[in-house]
């Protein structure tokens, strides 16, 4: 992993990015990063590529080790940047975009959407792109793959004669159907209070109306919901405060591990989940393929527990587990570290525990969590547990099984939370959480995951909190 510390940024904005460039450009600096910054410096209405070509250039000429633009979508930057020959620009909007752009891709010039992300989860992704590297030999071929066409743009590439050819199929798109698409992407910017300005960027509504329905004022808490954390928030069908439960849910784990859970059981989960838009619905291993089955084609992931619940089985068969898992459906792993070799001072085999499950997560293309077992913990194991989660590249630490002597608490969720900070982790809570109140507690100490069976009544409560505000 990159050190931080000494690198060289080249940070660039147009008005839309202007204030999210400010906020990052602050935080490079606290951690020790040189910022070079390219403009603009003011809200006044300018054009993107200008200052995206400016960035680029920086890292081009060897100026910068990294070039970050922010834009209201962020797309027009990265196009303009790789239109720089020599650079490499990857739009990011979550933390494991922005860490497969670099370990697999090499990029060097980050590209945001300041309409579309939070400050919170614009420093995450921000912080992993500028730690992670391209190390792996495959990855790297392909990188030069990709410099030798750059290079060399009038001579015909050749796929290897292994790689069969990919088909080419023709589309066409009829006048009626852009005007559906349009449609849909104006009511979906809508929805997130933004609108297109005339040149394609959007921009928040300066009106308080959104097609002539008035907007609802967000409690703080929501708020909490919608900026943190690695997911994004994803808007569904209606406007206002129709809309917050479902975004709320976008952050829950919808979760039923009791071992006497019948196929039943998880089919109604899942429908559930489908109905509630809920990030993942969690299960035992040996519903993975039940799971997978029942919400194809929705937005709901598997998410399903290794180790589980002690911790005590040893790295190989917890990534055993975990390949096995991915293979059928699983997008998302919770592995319970092995707790009595952290209480005794074993942090190599923690380490290696952890790493052997996140590994096969990377390959899989997977979302890692460690459930550390906060309550069987001192606030130095604790603080262990985290920083050998962030050494061996989780995405996420995670309070408890649920089985254990007890749940998530804000000031363990705190705690994790400070632990991890600037390294790209969330921080999952779990166990006890059975209202909203419960959740957003664990949100403003920190937590930027909830896992929860009440997940029904934490959205019900939230849509009962927004209404009364």
């Amino acid at each position: 992993m990159i050190d931080k510390k000494n690198l060289k940024i080249a940070m660039g904005a147009d008005h839309g990015g202007y204030g999210l460039k400010n906020q990052l450009k602050e935080f490079l600096s606290g951690g020790g990063c040189t910022v070079i910054d390219c403009g603009t410096d003011s809200t006044a209405a300018v054009d993107y590529p200008e200052f995206a070509r400016a960035v680029a250039r920086k890292v081009a000429d060897g100026e910068a080790d990294f070039g970050i633009m922010v834009d209201g979508a962020g797309i027009g930057s990265a196009i303009t940047a790789n239109k720089v020959l020599g650079v490499r620009a990857a739009l990011c909007y979550d933390v494991s975009t922005a860490k497969n752009a670099r370990e697999h891709n090499d990029a060097r010039v980050l590209a945001l959407g300041a309409g579309l992300i939070g400050s919170a989860l614009a420093q995450q992704i921000v912080e992993t792109f500028i730690t992670s590297e391209c190390t792996a030999e495959r990855h790297l071929r392909r990188v030069q793959m990709i410099t030798d066409i750059e290079q060399q743009p009038d001579i015909e590439f050749t796929a290897p004669q292994s790689t069969p050819p990919i088909p080419v199929v023709e589309t066409g798109i009829s006048e009626s159907d852009l005007v559906r698409i349009t449609d849909e992407v104006e009511r979906l910017l809508a929805n997130a209070g933004l609108t297109l300005s005339p040149s394609g960027v959007p921009q928040p509504l300066e009106a308080d109306y959104i097609r002539g329905k008035q907007m609802v004022q967000q409690p703080d808490a929501v708020r909490k919901f919608m900026d943190f954390g690695v997911e994004r928030v994803g808007y569904h069908n209606g406007t206002g405060c129709e809309n917050v439960p479902e975004d709320i849910a976008r952050c829950i784990d919808h979760t039923v591990l009791k071992p006497d859970a019948t196929d039943a059981d998880i089919k109604k989960l899942c429908g559930e989940a489908r109905e509630f838009h809920f990030a993942t619905v969690c299960i035992s291993p040996s519903y993975v393929k039940l799971a997978a089955k029942e919400l194809d084609g929705s937005d709901v992931k598997v998410c399903t527990v290794v180790g589980f619940p002690s911790g005590a089985h040893s790295p190989e068969i917890k990534a055993m587990e975990t390949r096995q898992a991915i293979r059928n459906g699983a997008k998302e792993i919770d592995m319970v570290i092995n707790i009595g070799a952290l209480k005794s001072g074993k942090d190599d085999l923690v380490y290696r525990d952890i790493r052997a499950v996140c590994e096969a997560c990377e390959d899989g293309s997977a979302i890692s969590k460690v459930i550390i077992e906060a309550a069987l913990l001192t606030d130095d194991e604790k603080v262990r547990a985290c920083e050998l989660s962030k050494k061996a590249r989780a995405n996420y630490v995670k309070t408890s099984t649920g089985f254990g002597p007890g749940g998530a608490t804000a000031e363990d969720v705190a705690l994790m939370s400070r632990v991890v900070q600037g390294a790209g982790l969330g921080v999952k809570a779990a166990g006890g959480i059975r209202s909203y109140d419960d959740a957003r507690k664990m949100v403003e100490a920190g937590a930027t995951r909830i896992g929860a069976s009440a997940s029904i009544g934490i959205v019900k409560g939230a849509q009962e909190t927004t209404i009364s505000n």
